[in-house]
């Protein structure tokens, strides 16, 4: 910082022609701006300016320092009213990590980025438990309570798990009647890509919740799947609701089994504490929490 306040001395100095006035300028007396170009001269090793007791003017290495410095400081101002509207207005790359629920996120942001065009979203799909901070998130987007006290968090919402199936499976199979009928179905299971499991189906049977063992007809490690082949009617799916709710209102799925589902959940946005967020960050906050969950009509 020091080399650059010469640099700057240097340009005052040579558009003004006088050490009183660039110090006038600069807010430094005249012998501190004299020293600063000495110690400039020095650190070049050459001579910028020709002094007489009537004027200053520069020399041939002067001019060429001159136009280069121009050119430099320019850059450095441009700089930083870039990084000053950044600050001010939401542009840029934002960084986030998401469960594998792309039904739940992907239209919304899709609305976000036609609203922000500015901001590019760099998205990955994972249940992995990222580390947001050593990995270098903006943000990410995890199911259930947030547990890591360096995080901020903004609670979206809430789901409710349900078991599902369409009338034409029913119609075929028959509806269960408890948890325990499932046995004979076609069940429709979801695997946990990092850990190899099968997910729960948490009921609740005699006022105590039991893990069920169940057939598995199909296994995938997303939601989609699983909500197609419900539609098609090839078994049962548990799912969560935002996954469903437009089949759920017209008829192509019916749920089940809905005195004995006993599981919710938590939707939670989670970003590197700060008490200044950045703008791209501070609207996608609000955003989602606007969309994700939007209010029922």
């Amino acid at each position: 910082m020091d080399s650059l306040n010469g640099f700057v001395v240097f340009v005052q100095v040579s558009e003004m022609r006088s050490f009183v006035a660039a110090g006038r300028h600069l807010g430094v007396s005249a012998s501190a701006v004299g020293k600063s170009i000495a110690r400039l001269e020095d650190k070049l090793g050459v001579r910028l300016f020709h002094r007489s007791t009537r004027s200053i003017t520069l020399t041939a290495e002067g001019h060429l320092l001159l136009e280069r410095s121009r050119r430099i400081l320019a850059e450095i101002e441009a700089a930083q009213q870039e990084l000053t509207q950044a600050a001010e207005r939401p542009v840029g790359r934002l960084r986030l990590s998401l469960p594998l629920v792309g039904s739940l996120v992907l239209p919304v942001l899709g609305d976000f980025m036609r609203e922000y065009p500015q901001i590019q979203l760099d998205l990955e799909f994972t249940d992995r438990m990222v580390d947001v901070i050593a990995e270098g998130y903006d943000a990410v987007l995890r199911i259930g309570p947030p547990a890591d006290s360096r995080l901020s968090a903004r609670k979206l919402g809430q789901f409710r798990t349900v078991v599902v199936a369409s009338p034409d499976y029913l119609a075929r199979c028959g509806e269960p009647q408890s948890p325990a009928d499932l046995a004979h179905h076609a069940c429709l299971q979801y695997r946990f890509p990092s850990s190899g499991k099968l997910e729960r189906w948490v009921m609740r049977g005699n006022d105590a919740e039991n893990e069920l063992t169940l057939p598995a007809s199909m296994v995938c490690n997303n939601i989609e799947t699983r909500v197609c082949f419900a539609l098609r009617g090839l078994g049962i799916a548990w799912l969560p609701d935002f996954a469903i709710r437009e089949a759920l209102e017209q008829g192509a799925l019916q749920e089940i089994l809905s005195d004995y589902a006993s599981h919710t959940g938590v939707v939670h946005l989670l970003w590197p504490a700060s008490k200044h967020p950045s703008p791209k960050l501070r609207v996608l906050i609000d955003f989602l929490s606007a969309r994700i969950f939007p209010p029922a009509n």
